[in-house]
């Protein structure tokens, strides 16, 4: 069964290698800098350099259309044999984002609800950007659903640092 697995920044290294991921998928903010993990090809590791912010602030890079059609290109182009590591700074805003993105992108006629759910019931800290959840609605053509779902949920508990966890693909 596909795995997406989510970490902080710092436990990327660790999460790879014990979770056998081929492919990772970064969320920082530009000039942060990451080490690609040798198990991972450099044409399987997408780095979006976006800002863990949900409007336009000086000094930092909100997430546009064009991060998520790359974010999105992304894991469709993922051929799901070996799990996906996604990460951002804390493993609690983008990269939570992200892994619900990826999940209702590759289950296009998938539950937006349930996968919100499940994405709470894997991670208590969970908290979503949801700069990066409406474009992916936009993008993705829930009208709105994607939107609710994650709003349903609410916000996380509040952390420095995320636990990591799994998301299943069933």
């Amino acid at each position: 069964m596909p795995r997406l697995h989510v970490c902080s920044l710092a436990l990327v290294g660790e999460t790879v290698a014990r979770t056998g991921a081929r492919s990772l998928l970064t969320l920082l903010s530009p000039g942060t800098a990451v080490e690609r993990p040798n198990a991972i090809a450099p044409k399987r590791h997408l780095y979006l350099a976006v800002s863990d912010i949900v409007e336009p602030t000086p000094g930092q890079v909100l997430a546009e259309v064009t991060h998520l059609d790359d974010l999105i290109g992304f894991v469709r182009g993922w051929d799901r044999a070996e799990p996906m590591v996604i990460h951002c700074f804390a493993g609690v805003s983008r990269s939570t984002a992200a892994a619900y993105i990826a999940a209702c992108a590759l289950k296009p006629g998938g539950d937006e609800f349930a996968i919100a759910q499940a994405l709470r019931a894997a991670s208590p800290t969970a908290s979503p950007n949801p700069r990066l959840v409406a474009l992916a609605d936009a993008a993705l053509g829930r009208r709105g659903r994607m939107n609710a779902a994650i709003a349903a949920i609410g916000r996380g508990e509040t952390c420095f640092e995320g636990t990591p966890f799994t998301l299943e693909l069933a």
